[in-house]
Protein backbone atom coordinates (compact mmCIF):
# COMPACT_ATOMS: atom_id res chain seq x y z
CA UNK A 1 0.00 0.00 0.00
CA UNK A 2 1.05 4.14 -0.72
CA UNK A 3 1.67 5.49 2.24
CA UNK A 4 0.31 8.82 0.77
CA UNK A 5 -4.28 8.96 0.92
CA UNK A 6 -4.71 7.18 -2.36
CA UNK A 7 -7.40 8.14 -4.74
CA UNK A 8 -8.83 4.49 -5.15
CA UNK A 9 -8.31 2.45 -1.92
CA UNK A 10 -10.01 -1.69 -2.05
CA UNK A 11 -10.17 -3.54 1.13
CA UNK A 12 -11.38 -7.44 0.78
CA UNK A 13 -13.04 -7.35 -2.38
CA UNK A 14 -15.44 -10.74 -3.03
CA UNK A 15 -17.93 -11.23 -5.53
CA UNK A 16 -19.61 -14.74 -5.88
CA UNK A 17 -21.91 -15.66 -8.05
CA UNK A 18 -23.53 -19.01 -6.20
CA UNK A 19 -20.78 -21.47 -5.65
CA UNK A 20 -18.52 -19.48 -8.22
CA UNK A 21 -16.37 -17.06 -6.64
CA UNK A 22 -15.16 -14.70 -9.34
CA UNK A 23 -13.33 -11.90 -7.37
CA UNK A 24 -11.48 -13.56 -4.31
CA UNK A 25 -11.03 -10.97 -1.27
CA UNK A 26 -8.72 -8.55 -3.38
CA UNK A 27 -6.93 -5.48 -2.10
CA UNK A 28 -5.16 -2.65 -3.61
CA UNK A 29 -4.78 0.97 -4.09
CA UNK A 30 -3.99 3.00 -6.57
CA UNK A 31 -2.53 6.89 -6.30
CA UNK A 32 -4.01 10.42 -7.39
CA UNK A 33 -2.68 10.40 -11.14
CA UNK A 34 -1.53 7.21 -11.12
CA UNK A 35 -2.39 4.54 -14.61
CA UNK A 36 -2.95 1.07 -12.69
CA UNK A 37 -2.59 -1.60 -15.24
CA UNK A 38 -5.26 -4.74 -14.46
CA UNK A 39 -3.84 -8.20 -16.08
CA UNK A 40 -5.04 -11.36 -16.03
CA UNK A 41 -6.19 -14.04 -18.23
CA UNK A 42 -10.07 -14.64 -19.52
CA UNK A 43 -12.18 -15.03 -16.87
CA UNK A 44 -10.03 -14.02 -14.37
CA UNK A 45 -11.83 -11.55 -12.46
CA UNK A 46 -11.11 -8.51 -13.84
CA UNK A 47 -14.64 -7.08 -15.76
CA UNK A 48 -16.47 -7.96 -12.67
CA UNK A 49 -13.67 -6.11 -10.19
CA UNK A 50 -13.88 -2.96 -12.60
CA UNK A 51 -17.84 -3.21 -12.15
CA UNK A 52 -17.61 -3.31 -8.88
CA UNK A 53 -15.36 -0.34 -8.20
CA UNK A 54 -17.96 2.07 -11.05
CA UNK A 55 -20.48 1.09 -8.64
CA UNK A 56 -22.51 -1.47 -11.21
CA UNK A 57 -22.69 -4.73 -9.13
CA UNK A 58 -22.54 -4.84 -5.50
CA UNK A 59 -19.72 -6.83 -3.69
CA UNK A 60 -20.62 -9.67 -1.73
CA UNK A 61 -18.04 -8.44 0.68
CA UNK A 62 -15.28 -5.97 0.74
CA UNK A 63 -15.32 -1.89 0.51
CA UNK A 64 -14.50 0.43 -1.74
CA UNK A 65 -13.56 3.77 -1.47
CA UNK A 66 -13.08 6.41 -4.06
CA UNK A 67 -12.27 9.94 -4.24
CA UNK A 68 -13.19 9.59 -0.31
CA UNK A 69 -17.03 8.41 -1.62
CA UNK A 70 -17.66 5.01 -0.39
CA UNK A 71 -19.20 3.42 -3.17
CA UNK A 72 -21.50 1.28 -1.08
CA UNK A 73 -22.95 3.99 0.51
CA UNK A 74 -23.36 6.86 -2.36
CA UNK A 75 -23.01 5.34 -5.40
CA UNK A 76 -25.05 8.10 -7.38
CA UNK A 77 -22.60 10.89 -6.27
CA UNK A 78 -19.16 8.68 -7.72
CA UNK A 79 -20.80 8.13 -11.04
CA UNK A 80 -20.68 11.44 -11.36
CA UNK A 81 -16.86 11.92 -10.51
CA UNK A 82 -15.64 8.69 -12.89
CA UNK A 83 -15.64 7.88 -16.48
CA UNK A 84 -16.10 4.30 -18.01
CA UNK A 85 -15.95 3.19 -20.97
CA UNK A 86 -17.07 -0.89 -21.24
CA UNK A 87 -15.51 -4.09 -22.70
CA UNK A 88 -17.73 -4.12 -25.56
CA UNK A 89 -18.17 -0.90 -27.54
CA UNK A 90 -20.92 1.29 -26.09
CA UNK A 91 -21.63 3.88 -28.73
CA UNK A 92 -24.56 3.87 -30.95
CA UNK A 93 -23.53 3.63 -34.65
CA UNK A 94 -26.30 5.11 -36.18
CA UNK A 95 -25.95 8.22 -34.67
CA UNK A 96 -23.01 10.62 -35.59
CA UNK A 97 -19.68 11.47 -34.06
CA UNK A 98 -21.18 15.14 -32.37
CA UNK A 99 -25.20 13.36 -31.55
CA UNK A 100 -23.01 10.54 -29.23
CA UNK A 101 -20.94 13.46 -27.73
CA UNK A 102 -24.29 15.51 -27.00
CA UNK A 103 -26.18 12.33 -25.63
CA UNK A 104 -23.64 11.46 -23.56
CA UNK A 105 -23.15 15.00 -22.36
CA UNK A 106 -26.68 15.29 -21.57
CA UNK A 107 -26.56 12.43 -19.35
CA UNK A 108 -23.20 13.98 -17.58
CA UNK A 109 -25.76 16.68 -16.88
CA UNK A 110 -24.04 19.00 -19.71
CA UNK A 111 -25.59 22.06 -21.45
CA UNK A 112 -25.47 24.67 -23.53
CA UNK A 113 -21.84 26.50 -23.57
CA UNK A 114 -20.43 24.03 -21.36
CA UNK A 115 -21.96 21.02 -23.72
CA UNK A 116 -20.46 23.28 -26.84
CA UNK A 117 -16.80 23.57 -25.14
CA UNK A 118 -16.45 19.81 -24.39
CA UNK A 119 -17.52 18.40 -27.77
CA UNK A 120 -14.82 20.90 -28.35
CA UNK A 121 -12.61 19.16 -26.49
CA UNK A 122 -13.37 15.56 -27.14
CA UNK A 123 -13.24 16.45 -31.24
CA UNK A 124 -9.79 17.29 -30.70
CA UNK A 125 -8.63 14.49 -28.11
CA UNK A 126 -9.85 12.33 -30.91
CA UNK A 127 -8.57 13.71 -33.72
CA UNK A 128 -11.81 13.20 -34.80
CA UNK A 129 -12.64 18.09 -35.77
CA UNK A 130 -12.99 17.09 -39.60
CA UNK A 131 -15.64 14.20 -38.94
CA UNK A 132 -18.17 15.65 -36.40
CA UNK A 133 -20.99 14.39 -39.00
CA UNK A 134 -19.70 11.15 -39.86
CA UNK A 135 -21.80 7.94 -38.71
CA UNK A 136 -20.23 5.83 -35.82
CA UNK A 137 -20.74 2.95 -38.16
CA UNK A 138 -18.48 4.24 -40.43
CA UNK A 139 -15.40 5.00 -38.32
CA UNK A 140 -12.42 2.82 -37.84
CA UNK A 141 -11.93 0.92 -34.89
CA UNK A 142 -9.29 3.45 -33.62
CA UNK A 143 -11.35 6.09 -34.31
CA UNK A 144 -14.67 4.79 -32.36
CA UNK A 145 -11.94 3.94 -29.35
CA UNK A 146 -11.08 7.48 -28.88
CA UNK A 147 -14.62 8.96 -29.32
CA UNK A 148 -15.55 6.37 -26.42
CA UNK A 149 -12.94 7.68 -24.76
CA UNK A 150 -14.26 11.32 -25.30
CA UNK A 151 -17.62 10.39 -24.09
CA UNK A 152 -16.27 8.95 -21.06
CA UNK A 153 -14.33 11.95 -20.38
CA UNK A 154 -17.03 14.80 -21.37
CA UNK A 155 -17.31 15.51 -17.37
CA UNK A 156 -14.02 15.82 -16.30
CA UNK A 157 -14.14 12.49 -14.67
CA UNK A 158 -11.32 12.87 -11.69
CA UNK A 159 -11.19 8.80 -12.06
CA UNK A 160 -11.63 6.81 -15.49
CA UNK A 161 -11.92 2.86 -15.44
CA UNK A 162 -11.03 1.59 -19.27
CA UNK A 163 -12.02 -2.44 -19.77
CA UNK A 164 -9.63 -3.95 -22.25
CA UNK A 165 -9.89 -0.35 -24.36
CA UNK A 166 -7.83 -1.44 -26.88
CA UNK A 167 -8.85 -4.90 -27.99
CA UNK A 168 -9.13 -5.66 -31.48
CA UNK A 169 -7.12 -2.35 -32.37
CA UNK A 170 -4.60 -1.85 -34.67
CA UNK A 171 -0.97 -1.43 -33.29
CA UNK A 172 -0.64 2.34 -34.55
CA UNK A 173 -4.31 3.25 -33.06
CA UNK A 174 -3.52 1.46 -29.62
CA UNK A 175 -0.26 3.55 -29.36
CA UNK A 176 -2.63 6.94 -30.01
CA UNK A 177 -4.96 5.43 -27.43
CA UNK A 178 -2.02 5.41 -24.81
CA UNK A 179 -0.97 8.73 -25.32
CA UNK A 180 -4.12 10.29 -24.71
CA UNK A 181 -4.24 8.34 -21.56
CA UNK A 182 -1.14 9.62 -20.47
CA UNK A 183 -2.27 13.40 -21.51
CA UNK A 184 -5.31 12.70 -19.34
CA UNK A 185 -2.78 11.50 -16.19
CA UNK A 186 -0.62 14.24 -17.01
CA UNK A 187 -3.76 16.55 -15.95
CA UNK A 188 -4.12 14.74 -12.36
CA UNK A 189 -6.58 11.88 -14.30
CA UNK A 190 -6.50 8.33 -12.20
CA UNK A 191 -6.79 5.51 -14.37
CA UNK A 192 -7.60 1.79 -13.81
CA UNK A 193 -7.25 -0.26 -17.47
CA UNK A 194 -7.63 -3.93 -17.84
CA UNK A 195 -5.80 -4.82 -20.97
CA UNK A 196 -4.74 -8.33 -22.76
CA UNK A 197 -1.69 -6.52 -24.53
CA UNK A 198 1.59 -7.06 -22.78
CA UNK A 199 3.45 -4.23 -24.35
CA UNK A 200 0.72 -1.72 -22.96
CA UNK A 201 1.34 -2.62 -19.67
CA UNK A 202 4.55 -0.94 -19.56
CA UNK A 203 3.04 2.37 -20.26
CA UNK A 204 1.25 1.77 -16.36
CA UNK A 205 2.88 2.94 -13.44
CA UNK A 206 2.03 0.19 -11.31
CA UNK A 207 0.45 -3.63 -12.22
CA UNK A 208 -1.90 -5.51 -10.83
CA UNK A 209 -1.90 -9.16 -12.21
CA UNK A 210 -5.00 -11.12 -11.39
CA UNK A 211 -5.78 -14.72 -11.79
CA UNK A 212 -8.67 -17.22 -10.37
CA UNK A 213 -10.23 -13.92 -8.61
CA UNK A 214 -6.86 -13.25 -6.59
CA UNK A 215 -4.08 -10.53 -7.04
CA UNK A 216 -0.76 -12.99 -8.14
CA UNK A 217 1.57 -9.84 -8.15
CA UNK A 218 0.84 -6.35 -7.65
CA UNK A 219 4.16 -3.75 -8.16
CA UNK A 220 5.97 -1.76 -11.08
CA UNK A 221 6.71 -3.20 -14.29
CA UNK A 222 10.64 -2.98 -13.76
CA UNK A 223 9.98 -4.39 -10.14
CA UNK A 224 8.05 -7.81 -11.87
CA UNK A 225 10.20 -7.95 -14.20
CA UNK A 226 13.62 -8.35 -11.34
CA UNK A 227 11.74 -10.44 -8.79
CA UNK A 228 9.04 -12.55 -10.10
CA UNK A 229 10.63 -14.98 -11.88
CA UNK A 230 13.16 -15.60 -9.33
CA UNK A 231 16.20 -17.04 -11.66
CA UNK A 232 17.64 -16.00 -15.17
CA UNK A 233 16.31 -16.71 -18.53
CA UNK A 234 17.79 -18.18 -21.82
CA UNK A 235 16.00 -18.41 -25.47
CA UNK A 236 16.66 -21.45 -27.23
CA UNK A 237 16.35 -20.58 -31.07
CA UNK A 238 15.24 -24.43 -32.74
CA UNK A 239 13.84 -25.83 -35.57
CA UNK A 240 11.37 -28.09 -33.36
CA UNK A 241 10.60 -26.19 -30.60
CA UNK A 242 8.08 -28.58 -29.78
CA UNK A 243 10.61 -31.65 -29.58
CA UNK A 244 13.44 -29.28 -27.69
CA UNK A 245 10.20 -28.56 -25.11
CA UNK A 246 10.22 -32.31 -24.60
CA UNK A 247 13.85 -33.01 -24.35
CA UNK A 248 13.98 -30.02 -21.39
CA UNK A 249 11.78 -31.02 -19.64
CA UNK A 250 13.95 -33.98 -18.18
CA UNK A 251 17.07 -31.30 -17.98
CA UNK A 252 17.49 -30.80 -13.85
CA UNK A 253 18.40 -27.05 -14.67
CA UNK A 254 15.75 -26.01 -16.89
CA UNK A 255 13.17 -25.09 -13.98
CA UNK A 256 10.82 -24.03 -16.12
CA UNK A 257 9.73 -23.83 -19.80
CA UNK A 258 7.68 -22.03 -22.06
CA UNK A 259 7.15 -21.08 -25.90
CA UNK A 260 7.27 -18.03 -27.56
CA UNK A 261 6.87 -18.29 -31.34
CA UNK A 262 9.19 -20.80 -32.34
CA UNK A 263 11.64 -20.30 -29.30
CA UNK A 264 11.77 -21.56 -25.93
CA UNK A 265 12.05 -19.19 -23.22
CA UNK A 266 13.92 -21.62 -19.95
CA UNK A 267 14.01 -20.43 -16.41
CA UNK A 268 17.20 -21.52 -15.25
CA UNK A 269 19.22 -20.43 -11.89
CA UNK A 270 22.62 -19.50 -13.69
CA UNK A 271 22.11 -19.03 -17.10
CA UNK A 272 26.28 -19.37 -17.87
CA UNK A 273 26.61 -22.75 -16.67
CA UNK A 274 23.05 -23.88 -17.86
CA UNK A 275 23.78 -22.95 -21.34
CA UNK A 276 26.31 -25.90 -21.84
CA UNK A 277 23.82 -27.95 -20.65
CA UNK A 278 21.08 -26.81 -22.61
CA UNK A 279 22.82 -27.16 -25.56
CA UNK A 280 24.54 -30.57 -24.81
CA UNK A 281 21.49 -32.03 -23.93
CA UNK A 282 19.52 -31.29 -26.99
CA UNK A 283 22.48 -32.21 -29.47
CA UNK A 284 22.50 -35.23 -27.73
CA UNK A 285 19.32 -35.75 -29.03
CA UNK A 286 19.89 -34.56 -32.44
CA UNK A 287 18.89 -30.91 -32.14
CA UNK A 288 22.20 -30.10 -33.48
CA UNK A 289 20.85 -26.55 -34.69
CA UNK A 290 20.33 -24.91 -31.90
CA UNK A 291 21.41 -21.64 -30.66
CA UNK A 292 20.92 -20.79 -26.64
CA UNK A 293 21.22 -17.19 -25.87
CA UNK A 294 20.87 -15.39 -22.48
CA UNK A 295 17.92 -12.79 -22.29
CA UNK A 296 16.19 -10.41 -20.10
CA UNK A 297 12.50 -11.18 -18.77
CA UNK A 298 9.50 -9.33 -20.41
CA UNK A 299 6.29 -9.20 -19.16
CA UNK A 300 5.08 -11.42 -21.00
CA UNK A 301 7.74 -13.83 -19.30
CA UNK A 302 6.48 -12.65 -15.97
CA UNK A 303 2.61 -13.22 -16.94
CA UNK A 304 3.18 -16.80 -17.92
CA UNK A 305 5.39 -17.95 -15.26
CA UNK A 306 2.91 -16.84 -12.70
CA UNK A 307 -0.43 -17.80 -13.92
CA UNK A 308 1.23 -20.98 -14.76
CA UNK A 309 2.15 -21.53 -11.22
CA UNK A 310 -0.99 -21.08 -10.11
CA UNK A 311 -2.68 -23.30 -12.77
CA UNK A 312 -0.27 -25.87 -11.17
CA UNK A 313 -0.93 -25.26 -7.42
CA UNK A 314 -4.60 -25.35 -8.63
CA UNK A 315 -4.21 -28.57 -10.32
CA UNK A 316 -2.18 -30.21 -7.00
CA UNK A 317 -5.03 -28.96 -4.92
CA UNK A 318 -7.59 -30.44 -6.67
CA UNK A 319 -6.19 -34.11 -7.06
CA UNK A 320 -6.09 -34.26 -2.97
Amino acid sequence: MSTAEPMILVEGLRKQFGDFVAVAGISFDIARGEILGFLGPNGAGKSTTIRMLCGLLKPTEGRIIIDGIDVARDPETLRMRIGYMSQKFSLYQDLTVTENLRFYGGIYGLYGAALTERIRFALEMSDLTMHPDTLVSDLAGGWKQRLALGCAILHRPRVLFLDEPTSGVDPLSRRRFWDLIQDLANGGVTTLVSTHHMDEAQYCNRIVLIDRGSIVAFDTPGQLKLRSLGGQLLRVDCSAPDRAMTVLRNVPAARDIAIFGKSLHVLVDNAASATDAIDAILREHGITEANVTRIDATLEDVFVRLVSAGNAQASAGAGR
